[in-house]
């Protein structure tokens, strides 16, 4: 037996701690709490209901800091982390798969203050989606998110890759 993961045509699983947060607000507080944001100084300020928009922010600090001062960019990378995978999920409803498949990370200017990102998922995106696999192929579209600092300077450039399918 191959050590590749095979794709199958069962639902979408979510971790028994996440299928509790049926609601964008015990969504948004149980990943305030959970380690990797909580440790790393982000949170997330805004989740709407329907979950089409999200705000997250990292605090400088010196845990968040690099050998250098700046914002360390694994915290940058990690507060864009899942919200594109998981806006997309909630959005589409059952019968959908959708993985992050691929992710890059291009620094543009030192995080010398706080910084945030903003991710708003569009009805049109989750048409074309939902068009794209109708016959069952998946479909793979790229998500692109600025991570800006107070002043509106852009720190960084972050585009994930998302794998979705029909189940």
């Amino acid at each position: 037996m191959s050590g590749t993961p095979r794709a199958t045509r069962s639902t979408q699983r979510v971790g028994r701690l996440k299928a509790l947060a049926t609601s964008p607000r015990t969504l948004r507080l149980g990943m305030n709490l959970w380690p990797p944001f909580l440790c790393a100084g982000i949170r997330i300020e805004r989740m709407d209901e329907d979950l089409r928009h999200v705000r997250v922010r990292l605090r400088h600090t010196p845990l968040t800091s690099n050998y250098v001062g700046t914002l360390f960019g694994g915290s940058l990378f990690a507060m864009t982390d899942p919200f594109w995978m998981i806006m997309v999920l909630r959005g589409l409803g059952p019968g959908y798969v959708v993985w992050d498949q691929a992710a890059e990370i291009t620094f543009v200017a030192p995080g010398r203050g706080a910084a945030s990102a903003s991710f708003t998922l569009e009805e049109q995106v989750l048409e074309e989606l939902r068009t794209a696999t109708a016959d069952g192929a998946p479909a793979r579209r790229w998500f692109a998110t600025d991570v800006v600092a107070d002043d509106g300077t852009v720190l960084a450039r972050v585009r994930k890759q998302l794998y979705v399918r029909r189940t």
